[in-house]
């Protein structure tokens, strides 16, 4: 009974718990998180002022994604602008032809190429979507549907393959769980993680072909962030993509992705393709395209912290270990529940791996479990924040494109449809691939 009383009045549960009620109540993100926060931390017995000290504090742990996605919104607008997202727009239209699962495919490909062939994450989205959604309209497609693409794509490529944002993730994995006294070797994770990946498809899958697959109608409204501009390639869209390379091998050289950004919007700016006097207009174009995403990001890392200063996720953990049972999969389904809670307040997944390496691996090890399952349920347990939580760039940038004409809700319409496809998929295929590696 004691044991009940502590769980049912843990911070962190609460706090959690809380944020997806107020989400569900169509309470706004950001509102909802600071709210949480503020629970969180007056529940564990933290003043008001040591709360929001830590909050602030903590929220530069996301400071440098925060900017990045500012002056990827800035050099999307530029794009627009100049009439080059037009001009990919009606390429695509063309493609298509009216046939809805040729344009799923399409933008699935280019949220996958967005993790590892061109790593720039979430900034394709407010640049190919939002003139994209008149024919979404035309073709009656379930943005739903669009949004289940969009998560699949900036999802499963960085749990499956070892290049882009897949190799940094998996290198997290095993230096934590080489930091926690498991021996892993980096270039084997993903042979491990294959099977989360193939969970993502089964997901997918699912969401496209059975939940999505009705017509679903919306009005055509007009889009402030959509230039009309005529659809025609002209030379200074070679200065767009010249822009666009310099973005990616800036970024590759030197691991930021702001900085990269910043060359390529130096480009687009001393070549004139778009003028001087404009400039002023596109960066606040860029705020008002990512600047939401880019402060939930940041308040979603303040909440962290304070997660982290009430030691109620520890208490949370260790309260429940105790009561484990011997039968390694209902042990490992309890794990990754507890990594559901633990990391959808937070939102990101790769933020995540060094608190759940820390709680899961010395646990592992005494319950019997070999690296290659461990690297599983850590793998699995940090992807289920980012597949539905409010406060994940997984499904902001979905929301941010899909939302362009105020027809797409951010927890009806991509949360709930992300969060019940794919970790019940990650869950039953983790739980698969522990059998297969028993």
């Amino acid at each position: 009974m004691e044991a009940l009383v502590k769980l049912i009045t843990n911070p962190a549960l609460i706090s959690v718990l809380l944020l997806c009620v107020l989400c569900l109540r169509k309470i706004n993100v950001l509102l909802a998180i600071i709210i949480s926060t503020i629970t969180a931390g007056l529940l564990s017995g933290m003043g008001i002022k040591n709360v929001m000290d830590t909050f602030i504090s903590g929220m530069g742990g996301n400071s440098e994604t925060a900017l990045s996605y500012i002056l990827l919104g800035a050099f999307a607008a530029t794009m627009a602008h100049s009439g080059f997202t037009n001009v990919i727009s009606d390429k695509i239209t063309k493609i298509v032809a009216g046939k809805k699962l040729i344009l799923l495919g399409i933008l699935t490909l280019i949220a996958m190429a967005s993790q590892n062939i061109i790593p720039i994450h979430i900034a394709f989205i407010p640049i190919i979507i939002p003139p994209l959604l008149s024919t979404m309209n035309k073709l009656q497609i379930d943005r739903r549907a669009v949004a289940s693409v969009l998560a699949f794509g900036l999802k499963m490529p960085y749990i499956a393959i070892p290049a882009g944002f897949g190799l940094i993730f998996q290198n997290l994995i095993a230096d934590n769980m080489i930091q926690n006294g498991v021996s892993v070797v980096r270039g084997d994770v993903w042979k491990s993680t294959l099977i989360l990946g193939l969970g993502m498809i089964a997901g997918l899958l699912v969401a496209v072909f059975v939940s999505y697959r009705k017509p679903r109608k919306y009005e055509d409204k007009p889009i402030s962030t959509t230039p009309n501009i005529e659809s025609k390639f002209v030379p200074k869209h070679w200065i767009v993509i010249l822009a666009a390379l310099a973005t990616f091998v800036v970024q590759l050289l030197t691991q930021s992705l702001p900085l990269g950004a910043l060359v390529g919007l130096g480009i687009i700016f001393s070549f004139g393709v778009i003028p001087q006097n404009k400039m002023d207009h596109m960066m606040n174009e860029g705020i008002y395209l990512m600047g939401y995403v880019a402060f939930v990001m940041l308040v979603a890392a303040g909440f962290a912290s304070v997660l982290k200063a009430t030691g109620s996720i520890d208490s949370l953990v260790n309260l429940i270990m105790n009561y484990l049972p011997a039968n390694i999969i209902l042990t490992s389904f309890i794990i990754l529940i507890l990594g559901l809670f633990i990391t959808i307040g937070i939102g990101t997944s790769f933020g995540t791996i060094p608190i759940l390496a820390v709680l899961f691996v010395p646990v592992c090890v005494n319950l019997g479990f070999n690296p290659q399952q461990i690297i599983v349920l850590i793998a699995a347990a940090a992807a289920l924040g980012d597949a539905g939580s409010p406060a994940s760039d997984t499904t902001l940038g979905p929301t941010s494109g899909l939302n362009a004409d105020g027809q797409h809700n951010h927890i009806f319409d991509t949360c709930i449809p992300t969060f019940v496809h794919y970790n019940a998929a990650l869950i039953a295929f983790a739980l698969l691939g522990i059998w297969l590696l028993s």
